[in-house]
């Protein structure tokens, strides 16, 4: 009832005794009552036209850091919306409708305005935290305002504004660091990348040529070749490494094609896909990120970008299941050539996927297998080369992380 209905805790109060005062005083035949309840009824009809004269003032504007929050990370949302007022109002209350990607308290007091008969409105600013609840783009607000009047008789709610959009990244597991044999392999590619630095490793000097700035130039080396040198950063190669995330519906629920957040393995192997990502990038690979069917995912990671490896992350926010293809792959037929660290995620593996898998570790320097699944059967597996591990859905990404190269340590050992 209390969504509908206007008047306040004292406003109902004063309603009622001035219907009462003016049923009394008809039948008692008392003028002063009736004087009484005349100045009351007047009093909320006052009210009402104070409230009718407010409205809201321009859009509202959210500002959100940091901007792409990740699934369980905090994000502090403030919000300034604009009222116009003829008359005073008194202090009220504001919402900001969440959506269920979200959780928080986002409500609270609005303070009192005052008038705005000389043309400027008045702006309200309020700010509340929100935690990442699923990944995925959702829609916060509008944003709903309520004001009383002078009086605190009656109140009105304003929605004001447009719902903001909201990208939920998903969330990186800090992962430990590889094994050291598996960093003397490069990848299957190298990538060159010009390292700015002018420290002695990664410098060269060249004969100067005209168009050179004489601040490159380098003077022990001309001193010793007796004729001008620069320097030249020397250009070094950063080793690939290849993710692979299963999308293939046949291998996930219906929901993980359906909307983000909805399959909780689904979502398990987003994680863990980027938090691989994010392992990789930071031991200085370059990482593609594929489909099992060869597609690109997202745009290589520069090795030893961390920043990067998170803006990658945040573009997995949409990512859902696809339907199966017809070659039905689990690795894309390119992956038997790959020889730098190969990480496959995956879903119920079947028999024929076993099969599938078995060539592609030989070749690699670090083939790893998630699968994420209730029940598993990876022995085979473990047995064809393969550093495998069985993530339960809404398990410890970083706990079956290291299981996978404790595994690699025992067939080491062996």
């Amino acid at each position: 009832m209390r969504r509908w209905w206007p008047f306040t805790l004292r406003g109902t109060g004063a309603l009622l005794l001035a219907v009462a005062a003016f049923l009394i005083a008809e039948r008692a035949g008392i003028p002063e009552l009736l004087y009484f309840a005349t100045l009351l009824a007047a009093l909320l009809v006052a009210s009402a036209i104070a409230l009718l004269l407010t409205r809201g003032a321009g859009t509202v504007a959210r500002v959100i850091s940091p901007e792409v929050p990740e699934v369980g990370g905090t994000a502090s949302v403030v919000v300034r919306a604009g009222l116009r007022s003829a008359l005073p109002s008194g202090p009220g209350r504001w919402v900001d409708a969440l959506p269920p990607g979200l959780s928080g308290r986002a409500e609270g007091i609005s303070p009192a305005t005052g008038s705005t008969l000389s043309g400027a409105g008045v702006v309200v600013q309020v700010r509340y935290d929100v935690v990442g609840a699923a990944r995925g783009i959702h829609s916060l607000g509008p944003l709903e305002v309520t004001t009383t009047d002078p009086f605190g008789l009656l109140r009105r709610r304003l929605a004001l504004g447009r719902a903001t959009p909201v990208t939920v990244a998903p969330a990186i597991v800090d992962l430990a660091a590889l094994p050291p044999a598996s960093g003397e392999a490069g990848g299957s590619r190298q990538t060159t990348t010009l390292q700015l630095g002018q420290g002695a490793d990664n410098l060269v000097a060249r004969p100067y040529a005209p168009g050179d700035s004489m601040r490159r130039i380098h003077w022990r080396a001309s001193a010793h070749r007796d004729t001008l040198m620069v320097r030249q950063e020397e250009q070094e190669s950063s080793p690939a490494a290849t993710v692979v995330l299963d999308r293939a519906l046949s291998r996930w629920s219906p929901l993980a094609a359906h909307d983000t957040g909805a399959d909780a393995a689904f979502e398990t192997a987003v994680t863990a896909c980027v938090s691989v990502v994010a392992r990789l990038v930071h031991e200085g690979y370059t990482v593609d990120v594929v489909d099992s069917d060869g597609t690109l995912l997202t745009d290589p990671v520069g090795g030893g970008d961390d920043g990067e490896a998170r803006a990658a992350a945040a573009g997995f926010a949409t990512l859902r299941a696809r339907p199966d293809d017809a070659a039905r792959r689990v690795v894309p037929a390119s992956a038997a050539a790959l020889t730098g660290p190969v990480v496959v995620i995956t879903g119920a593996l079947e028999p024929d996927d076993r099969l599938a898998l078995g060539g592609v570790a030989h070749h690699s320097a670090l083939p790893v297998l998630l699968v994420v699944s209730e029940h598993a059967e990876l022995d085979g597996m473990r047995a064809g080369g393969w550093r495998t591990t069985v993530l339960r859905p809404g398990g410890d990404i970083a706990a079956a992380w290291d299981d996978a190269m404790e595994a690699g340590y025992a067939r080491v050992d062996h």
